[in-house]
C-alpha cells in the first residue's frame, strides 16, 4: 500500500495516500497503484501536519528546472495551513543523492517557512539500497537532526532545544558507496534465505574488493574464496589471492583447472581442429571456473558473488556463463577507476587487499601476457566516456566536446558500439547493486537486438 496510516489505541486514526506516482528509472508505481485524489493535513498536539509520501515532496517548482507532475502536494497542503511537513520515504541511494535530497527539502522549508522532517527507509531490497539518512530541518532549512546513513537509527527531536541531534553523514562519497555495497550485499544474501557467499579469487582487484565487501557484510566465517588458476595465471596472482584470503580471515581453496581445460580442448578438437585458437579458448577457462563455483554453491548452500565491474559490463568485457555466473553483481555499478578508490578505502586501517594487487596492470590472464588495455582503452579514458553515455545519454559528439583531454570521435563511437552490442549479455547478468544514478537493470530498459 502506498499510504501512511496513523494508529491510535488500536484503531486506524488517519490515512494519507500518495499522490505522485513515479514512473522513471527504477520506479514503476503507476503499474500497481492509483494516486490519491486529494490529501488533507492532520491536527495533533497543536500542530497541523502535512504528511507526504516520498515522491510527493519531489515536485517543487522553485527547485527543479523541469517538473514531472502538474500538481505539487506540498503546496496544496500548505494552503490548508500546515505548520509542519513530514515526508515518509523509501528513497533509494545513489552517489551524491543524500546532499541533493537535503538541498531539495531545505528549499521546501525555506519556501514555506515551516520545519520539514524526512524519515527514510534503511536496508537493501534486491538491487536497491536505502540509505536512511533521515533528517529534520528548521524553517530556515538548517539541519537540526540527522540520522545515520546505512544503518537503523532513532532520534528524538525537540524543536525548542538549541542542541541539534546530528549524526553527520560521511563526507566522502566513496566511503558511502562502500557502506552501501556492504548493506546491499548483506540484505540480499540474507533475504534470499542464505548466510554464506563464495567468491572466485583471481588475484585481481575486482575479486579482491568483492571478497572484502562480502566479508564485511557476512563475516569472515561465512565467506569462501576459491582460486582456480590455469596455465596462464601468474604465480604472483595466486600468491595475491592467497594473501588476501589470509588477511580477511576467510576460508581459502585452491583448485587448478589445467587438467579440466585440456580435457575440454580434447573433447572439442574433432570439431575445432581446423580453427586457430582465439577468444573461444579464453572464454572456455572462464566458463570452467563458473561451473565449479556453481557446483560449490549447490553443495555448500552459498551464493556466488560475481566480480565484474561496470566498465566491463558496459563494454561486454566479460564472459557469459563464466565470470558473469553468480547470484549478485556486487560491483556491477562501480566503474573500474572507482574500484581502485574503494580498494584503497578498504585498506584505510591496515593492508587487506595486497599492495601488489593495487599496482599491477589489470589482466584477465587468459592468454600469455594479456592485459585489459589489449581490448579496452585505459580506464581513466574509458570510464568518463561510459559515465557520460550510460548515465547521461550524451552523444559521441557531446562527449568529445566536453572532454578535458584530447579525444578522437572514432574512439568514442567504437566504445558506444561496444555498449549497445553487449546488451544481450547484461540482460542475462546477475542483479546489480545500484550506487549510481543509472545502473544496469530495471532502470535502464533497452532492446537487445538492435542494428549498430
Amino acid at each position: 500500500m502506498n499510504s501512511a496510516i496513523l494508529l491510535c489505541n488500536g484503531r486506524v486514526e488517519f490515512i494519507q495516500s500518495k499522490m505522485l506516482l513515479p514512473y522513471y528509472d527504477v520506479f514503476d508505481e503507476q503499474r500497481y497503484f492509483a494516486p490519491a485524489a486529494s490529501q488533507v493535513v492532520y491536527e495533533m498536539a497543536g500542530e497541523r501536519i502535512a504528511i507526504t509520501i516520498c515522491e510527493d515532496a519531489w515536485n517543487d517548482k522553485n527547485f527543479w528546472p523541469q517538473r514531472l507532475y502538474p500538481v505539487d502536494p506540498v503546496e496544496n497542503l500548505m494552503h490548508q495551513g500546515a505548520t509542519l511537513i513530514v515526508n515518509l520515504s523509501a528513497s533509494p541511494y545513489y552517489r551524491d543523492k543524500r546532499e541533493m535530497r537535503r538541498a531539495m527539502l531545505a528549499a521546501i522549508a525555506r519556501r514555506h517557512h515551516v520545519p520539514v522532517a524526512m524519515v527514510n527507509q534503511v536496508g537493501g531490497n534486491d538491487t536497491l539500497i536505502f540509505d536512511g539518512s533521515s533528517l529534520v530541518l528548521d524553517q530556515d532549512g538548517a539541519t537540526i537532526a540527522q540520522a545515520r546513513s546505512f544503518q537503523e537509527d532513532l532520534l528524538f527531536v525537540d524543536f525548542s532545544s538549541d542542541s541539534p541531534a546530528i549524526h553527520p553523514p560521511k563526507e566522502d562519497e566513496d566511503t558511502a558507496v562502500y557502506d552501501a555495497l556492504v548493506l546491499g550485499t548483506r540484505d540480499y544474501v540474507r533475504k534470499c534465505g542464505f548466510s554464506k557467499a563464495i567468491v572466485g579469487l583471481s588475484g585481481g582487484i575486482d575479486s579482491a574488493l568483492v571478497a572484502t565487501i562480502a566479508t564485511d557484510a557476512l563475516g569472515a566465517e561465512n565467506v569462501l574464496g576459491v582460486g582456480m588458476p590455469s596455465e596462464y595465471s601468474s604465480q604472483g596472482s595466486i600468491d595475491d589471492a592467497r594473501q588476501l584470503a589470509q588477511n580477511l580471515g576467510i576460508q581459502w581453496q585452491l583448485d587448478t583447472i589445467n587438467d579440466i581445460f585440456q580435457q575440454h580442448l580434447k573433447a572439442l578438437q574433432p570439431i575445432l581442429r581446423d580453427y586457430a585458437p582465439d577468444i573461444t579458448e579464453e572464454n572456455l577457462q572462464s566458463r570452467i571456473r563458473g561451473a565449479l563455483l556453481m557446483a560449490l554453491s549447490n553443495k555448500l548452500g552459498a551464493l556466488v558473488m560475481t566480480t565484474g565491474n561496470k566498465s566491463e559490463m558496459s563494454t561486454g568485457y566479460c564472459t557469459l556463463y563464466g565470470d558473469m555466473v553468480g547470484a549478485l553483481a556486487v560491483i556491477g555499478d562501480v566503474y573500474k577507476t572507482c574500484v581502485y578508490r574503494l580498494a584503497r578505502h578498504a585498506n584505510r586501517d591496515r593492508e587487506i587487499i595486497p599492495e601488489n594487487t593495487l599496482v599491477k596492470p589489470p589482466s584477465a590472464e587468459l592468454r600469455p601476457g594479456q592485459q585489459d588495455t589489449d581490448s579496452l582503452p585505459p580506464y581513466d579514458v574509458l570510464d568518463p566516456i561510459l559515465e557520460a553515455y550510460v548515465e547521461r545519454y550524451e552523444t559521441a559528439e557531446a562527449i568529445v566536446q566536453a572532454s578535458s583531454q584530447p579525444m578522437e570521435i572514432d574512439l568514442v563511437r567504437s566504445i558506444l558500439r561496444m555498449v549497445e552490442r553487449s546488451e544481450y549479455k547484461r540482460q542475462q547478468a546477475a542483479p546489480v547493486l545500484k550506487v549510481t544514478q543509472k545502473s544496469f537493470g530495471v532502470g535502464r530498459r533497452f532492446p537487445i537486438a538492435v542494428k549498430v
